[in-house]
């Protein structure tokens, strides 16, 4: 008997690292190795097997940054080892800590057929299950040289991020490509050894159980030849059988385990590598499947079995089979692992759209939930977004990386900004990459939340970010792990039904209301402010191309471009990644998403400008379309420009600028500042006595990690007001009254237009900028004299309402929150609205002096970070504010859409009637297109804006059938309303088909 445990710990340790581990593949033979290195891009498995192959020896260097090397490996198995089983063990050179990051490799057999994956944590390959004796081997191994980015020094620039600046040097030295004998028993014995050194380590450090654990473990290593390890592995795991079968306890957590690959489409490496990732992991995990009869393995986003389907068909078809079987199972039903906060409410609803239908085309069902575990924060919105998608369900981790609070919940129902909620599970082991350890075992149910109510969470199982998924080391702690005595229970499960037993255990489970808002990552709403402006830009050039081509093809006969909406939208859909939008992947992908999102640009304006030249028909009188409901002479159509009678003066004197219209009085101050901005109605100056708006203030920007994903608080410890100007003038134009600024400072330089139109009670503010700095961030502050409890930003269909104080952890650690086209803030009879045209975040703060309360909103324009992408935001932005002086929701609606879908001048021959009109204060039309099914029947979405109830009527301009709702992704509802009447509750989302 062993009394001193650390002794035990120590022994099993060395022993199962030095000795038993190595001992796993016994002997071994080296094969011979020829190579292709390819000059360009990747090419087809096709292709590289038939490449002409050069004599290579390993050790040799190979692989420059981003390249691709094929290479040919040949042997035959030695006459003695007949019988055995042999498998290929392949070390290209790997860090064994970073699956994923650095190189990897996909292994095919001479006739094509795609084997597995080989990365740090999985080397081998299977060759022959029991070797007759000299079968010849040829095997063929695609392997990506992609350069380590982030774990030998993380978060230092490296121009290895692109392709057109990293190094050409080769990067890696093969270590092994050997044939070798698998000793399955060793094998086991090892993870009998790991599953219970792990497992006493969590236990009660004098509980029974505990010591008899390392008793057993003494005991197995007593048996154990250490010279013979193979012939007498079978003795030392029989000293660990009876250990390894006491059941669990009854009470014991139920954990359902699901194989996963968390995969994300474009991070530290190019979309072009994600799919040859997608390739990799699908392939091992396949071939898992089918070793392992119960295990089951998880993968998200339509995308990237498209990727699948149109890269590696021969991949696809034997996941599509797996599929068919169960075993793989599609999961989340969206496009890809969207960021949910930065895009469209339109966006959102096409992630499910296109997800859907995806999976229901290519596999005959959809997801029942939403799997999403790993994107930045949450949008309010979602809840009723996922229930009108037909979802039951939602998943999501990131949460637990809270800097400050933890969330106080694992299960509960989320509800959103309309009253909607929806079944949601965040896993307790507060990780999407499980190795199912001891320890996330232990953690999993240590600290869940429900443990009261509930007994059991999700745990997906598998390395991930840059893929590889489950091991066979993984399912063999599953197996042990499925009834041990002192640990949770691991089964594997399909999510639908954990999701189904966990409401069955929890029909009262508690609610959470509002944002799920992510305490890190707040700068992902302004870094890379070049793919964001793209973005919302593409967004509204989609949004209005359906319009005009919908409208053109019910008017007019015009065909509508379905197939090409689909490419435009998946395009998009691609981009809204979560680490694509929020502008946190490598200096690659953010030049491709740029020209991408140029090009979508292009292509939906061209598609607007086809259809608008139809509808206007032969004629010179200048027409203005209209894509909107809520601004315009003629919304959803088009009709001559009205003429404005509305005056506008200018007054430009030593004291500074005035500028005037009917509703407003702006003061302009010689330093370019905004000192009064008076709505003359009212009689109230939007400005703070004494204070300055419109005022530039630069910030040192250096988190203490994650530099393109933080801001962190102590940012604001200094600022440098910017009010030096290089030169101000001021005139008056078309446009209205305008004024010039001219400012310089550090490496850069902005440009600020400031107009007032007139009939306006929006000062527009448009910054030009030549942005060089590096780690700074620059904000445009207004002190307003408002007294407001709340700011309002716009998120998908609505607005999100938060306090502007910090009375609690939870409030304060919102320093930097995020909007879409406004953030507002107002007291009863009085507020000012700040709209914008391309950014995301702002932060609000509140000052007392002489017993008056100032409400300061400062909006973020750009960040200057330096990992992952060295230069990112470098070069010229324009970024369009306006500040809207005495509005409410209705009037920041409104300027806010008027700002990011003006109207379009076309000259023609008559007016252009509207399809559809919808009348009711506060209903905005969101979306006008035909269906997706490709039945002429015409599709619009409305929204109520204001955030209270509302009744309203949408009238038809054209010959139909009926009109009824259908889901958001256009299904037939059971009991669906019919007609054209609107009584919609705060925010509530409808979609309507009008049958033709």
């Amino acid at each position: 008997m062993h009394d001193d445990t650390s002794l035990t710990i120590g022994r099993v340790k060395r022993v199962l690292e030095e000795r038993i581990l190595p001992a796993i593949h016994s002997a071994s033979v080296p094969l011979a190795v020829e190579i292709h290195e390819l000059d360009g891009e990747p090419i087809s498995p096709a292709d590289g097997l038939a490449l002409d192959y050069a004599p290579w020896c390993v050790g040799a260097p190979w692989g420059p940054a981003w390249g691709t090397t094929w290479f040919r490996l040949t042997g035959r198995v030695p006459a003695e080892w007949a019988g055995r089983t042999v498998e290929a063990v392949v070390d290209l050179g790997f860090d064994v800590n970073m699956t994923g990051f650095q190189c990897e490799g996909l292994v095919y057999r001479a006739d094509g057929t795609p084997v597995k994956s080989i990365n740090p944590r999985n080397q081998w390959v299977p060759v022959i299950e029991a070797a007759d004796g000299d079968e010849p081997v040829e095997l063929y191994l695609e392997a990506a040289s992609n350069p380590v980015l982030l774990d030998y020094h993380p978060f230092l620039p490296t121009r290895e991020g692109d392709i057109l600046t990293s190094s050409a040097e080769p990067l890696y030295r093969a270590r092994r490509m050997d044939l070798a004998v698998f000793e399955q028993e060793v094998f086991e014995l090892s993870l009998d050894l790991d599953v219970l050194f792990e497992l006493q380590a969590e236990l009660p450090h004098t509980s029974p159980r505990r010591m008899r654990i390392l008793q057993a473990l003494d005991d197995a290593l007593d048996a154990l030849d250490l010279q013979r390890i193979a012939a007498t592995a079978a003795d030392a795991r029989a000293k660990l059988a009876v250990v390894l079968a006491a059941p669990a306890e009854a009470s014991a957590h139920r954990i359902s385990a699901i194989g996963h690959a968390h995969i994300d489409s474009a991070w530290l490496w190019p979309v072009r590598e994600t799919i040859r990732k997608v390739a990799r992991t699908s392939s091992s995990m396949v071939a898992l499947l089918e070793e392992q009869p119960e295990f089951q393995f998880g993968m998200s986003s339509a995308q990237q079995y498209a990727w699948l389907k149109a890269h590696r068909p021969e991949v696809f078809e034997r996941v599509k089979a797996a599929v068919a079987d169960g075993r793989f199972l599609p999961l989340g039903g969206m496009w890809v692992e969207s960021d949910t906060v930065m895009p469209t409410g339109e966006s959102l609803v096409r992630q499910f759209l296109h997800g859907q239908r995806f999976f229901e085309r290519e596999f005959g069902f959809r997801s029942k939930g939403v799997w999403l575990p790993d994107s930045f924060g949450y949008s309010s919105a979602l809840p009723q977004l996922m229930r009108r998608a037909g979802f039951e369900w939602f998943f999501t981790q990131k949460i637990s990386w809270n800097q400050q609070n933890v969330f106080p919940h694992h299960t509960f129902l989320w509800e959103g900004i309309d009253g909607s909620r929806i079944f949601t599970h965040f896993p307790s082991m507060d990780t999407y990459n499980s190795q199912l350890s001891g320890m996330e075992v232990a953690k999993a149910s240590r600290q869940f939340k429900e443990n009261r109510v509930s007994s059991r969470s999700i745990a997906p199982v598998g390395w991930g970010d840059g893929g590889g998924g489950t091991t066979r080391e993984m399912t063999g702690r599953a197996r042990r792990l499925q009834n041990l005595e002192g640990s949770a229970q691991v089964v594997w499960e399909h999510p639908d039904v954990f999701f189904d037993a966990a409401k069955a255990e929890l029909p009262r489970p508690a609610v959470w209301v509002g944002e799920l808002y992510l305490e890190l990552h707040r700068g992902t709403l302004t870094s890379q402010h070049g793919t964001k402006s793209r973005h919302r830009r593409a967004e509204h050039a989609l949004i209005e191309a359906e319009l005009w081509a919908a409208t053109a093809a019910v008017r007019t006969g015009t065909e509508y471009p379905h197939a090409e909406f689909e490419q435009l939208w998946q395009q998009v859909l691609l981009h809204e990644f979560h680490d694509i939008l929020p502008g946190t992947s490598i200096a690659w992908v953010h030049r491709e998403a740029v020209a991408v999102l140029d090009d979508v640009i292009a292509r939906a304006r061209a598609i607007s400008d086809a259809a608008r030249r139809s509808l206007a028909g032969d004629g010179n009188r200048e027409l203005v379309f209209s894509p909107t409901s809520v601004a315009g002479p003629l919304p959803l159509g088009a009709t001559s420009a009205a003429a404005s009678d509305d005056q506008i003066t200018l007054d430009d004197s030593s004291d500074g600028i005035v500028l005037e219209n009917a509703l407003v009085r702006v003061r302009i101050s010689k330093e370019g500042l905004v000192i009064s901005a008076v709505d003359l109605r009212t009689g109230r100056d939007a400005v703070a006595d004494g204070r300055a708006a419109n005022l530039l203030q630069l910030h040192q920007d250096f988190p203490n990690m994650w530099d393109a994903w933080d801001i962190d608080r102590y940012y604001r410890n200094s600022v440098t007001e910017l009010r030096d100007v290089t030169c101000i003038r001021s005139r008056l134009t078309k446009a209205g009254a305008e004024v010039v600024i001219d400012r310089t400072f550090s490496k850069s330089a902005i440009t600020q237009t400031i107009t007032l139109a007139p009939g306006s009670r929006t000062l527009q503010i448009v910054n030009d900028i030549d942005w060089n700095e590096t780690e700074k961030l620059l904000k445009l502050a207004f002190p307003l004299d408002v007294q407001a409890a709340h700011s309002e930003a716009e998120t998908q269909f609505g607005y999100q309402s938060r306090v502007t104080h910090t009375n609690t952890s939870w409030e304060a650690a919102k320093f930097e929150t995020s909007m879409h086209r406004f953030v507002l803030v107002r007291e009863a009879d009085f507020g000012v609205a700040l709209v914008n045209d391309s950014i995301y975040g702002y932060d609000t703060s509140r000052e007392v002096a002489d017993d008056s309360v100032t409400t300061t909103v400062r909006l973020s324009l750009l960040r200057a970070p330096r990992f992952p992408d060295p230069d990112a935001d470098h070069g010229r932005h324009v970024i369009t504010i306006g500040m809207v002086i005495g509005a409410g929701p209705a009037e920041a609606t409104q300027a806010g859409v008027e700002l990011n879908a003006p109207g379009t001048v076309v000259r023609g021959g008559h007016d252009v009637a509207p399809l559809v009109s919808v009348q009711g204060e506060g209903i905005v039309v969101s979306g006008v297109k035909l269906a997706e099914d490709s039945s002429g029947d015409l599709i619009v979405r409305v929204y109520e804006s204001l955030g209270r109830r509302t009744n309203g009527e949408l009238s038809v301009d054209f010959p139909h059938r009926e009109v009824r709702e259908v889901s958001l992704i256009e299904d037939a509802l059971d009991g669906a309303r019919l007609g054209g009447e609107l009584r919609l509750r705060p925010f509530e989302v409808r979609t309507l088909r009008i049958v033709r």
